[in-house]
């Protein structure tokens, strides 16, 4: 019975309502046993490894809601893109744990920064464009890493799928084309599903497959999309009842009405990038403060390997300097994207029981601007510490 027990930090637990305290932390057999100002002596076992955290703060480990790292492989003389499977605009069962390079050194480059959980998507070359999944950052096996496979099914709208398409004169190349393939998809998808209940039995069809727990309010879709694209994603989203969230979502305060109303999640960003005709036409950072207001729940992302895994500090920085408050910004990067994902019941905060996924920051991250990590754990494993 492993034992590790953490004291003298500065304990960010991220709970609802939580309070930042000085405590301590019992870790046994990867999940966090207790935790409290002080652990009972009773609590205890024999052999207990004790870290010192004093004059650090310690957090959940950070999540990154939005990744295609290990897809988009950059680790060779020449990059690769096993991201995009642009054959058809429907895609729906490509299954993304195929085409993740364990061995990416932007994993190193996500834990040694403290993101300890991640998705991982397909690209938006297609419609459809495949299924996303949630791993551990750590570790030489995606399928051992993964904790949640399939998380939801990754939709496109807008310039990727009509560059894609366009080019080929070639359904869709116009948003009215991208709409129409959304229609049609979970018309076809809805009338599978419905046949299969009712006790027919249609032909086996692996995309239709792929879209019933979606249809079934299991997992969400990942709907990437910018400026008044977010309606066409909205209308057609509550037309069939499925959970989802907006990727990406530029231009959301145009939206901000609907956006509440639609009930979604919103994973906004990435905010460091630079302002351009298209959909980067409106980078509106500002956006995060008021959906976080109005009862939204927002996570940060880098899109990484686009912006580096690191990027996600700034970006917790830039919504502070918009006014979002530093534990609410803290929260979009730890229990919101936990939530987006289906994963709350195991990381996002520190809780007794949950997975000890944490880390031990000298700063504040997104605050302090020589934050850094001292130490990451995952499943109360400490698999990275700096050498200073």
């Amino acid at each position: 019975m492993a034992q590790t027990l953490i004291q003298n930090g500065t304990i960010y637990t991220m709970e609802d309502g939580d309070t930042v305290f000085t405590g301590e932390i019992l870790v046994e057999d990867g999940k966090i046993k207790k935790i409290g100002t002080r652990i009972p002596e009773e609590e205890l076992s024999g052999d207990v490894e004790v870290i010192d955290a004093a004059g650090l703060n310690v957090m959940p480990g950070l999540i990154e809601a939005h990744s295609h790292i290990g897809l988009f492989d950059f680790n060779g003389e020449s990059s690769v893109d096993d991201a995009n499977e642009m054959t058809n605009p429907v895609t729906l069962s490509m299954d993304a744990r195929y085409s993740v390079n364990p061995q990416a050194r932007e994993f190193k480059a996500a834990y040694s920064h403290g993101i300890t959980t991640m998705l991982l998507t397909p690209g938006s070359g297609n419609v459809f464009c495949g299924l996303p999944f949630v791993l551990k950052t750590y570790g030489n096996n995606v399928f051992d890493m993964s904790i949640k496979a399939p998380c939801a099914v990754k939709i496109a709208l807008g310039g990727n799928p009509k560059g894609t398409y366009g080019e080929r004169n070639q359904l869709p190349m116009t948003r009215m084309g991208v709409a129409q393939v959304l229609w049609d998809t979970f018309r076809k998808a809805k009338d599978y599903m419905e046949a299969k209940e009712s006790g027919d039995h249609p032909a086996y069809d692996a995309d239709m497959e792929a879209m019933i727990p979606a249809l079934k309010r299991e997992i969400p879709c990942k709907i990437h999309c910018t400026q008044h694209d977010m309606l066409t994603a909205i209308e057609v989203a509550n037309a069939y009842g499925v959970r989802f969230s907006l990727e990406h979502a530029w231009g959301a305060s145009d939206y901000i009405d609907e956006i509440v109303e639609s009930g979604c999640d919103v994973c906004y960003g990435p905010i460091g990038t630079y302002r351009a005709a298209g959909e980067r036409r409106k980078v509106d950072i500002e956006a995060v403060k008021t959906l976080d207001e109005r009862g939204v729940n927002v996570a940060l992302i880098t899109d990484s390997p686009i912006l580096s895994e690191e990027s996600l500090y700034h970006h917790i920085g830039e919504a502070v300097r918009e006014g979002v408050p530093y534990l609410r910004a803290l929260r979009m990067v730890t229990i919101n994207p936990a939530h987006v994902l289906g994963v709350e019941d195991r990381v996002g905060t520190l809780r007794e029981g949950k997975d000890a996924d944490l880390i031990l920051v000298k700063g504040r991250p997104g605050l302090d601007t020589d934050a850094s990590v001292c130490k990451t754990m995952i499943d109360g494993k400490v698999i990275w510490q700096s050498v200073s």
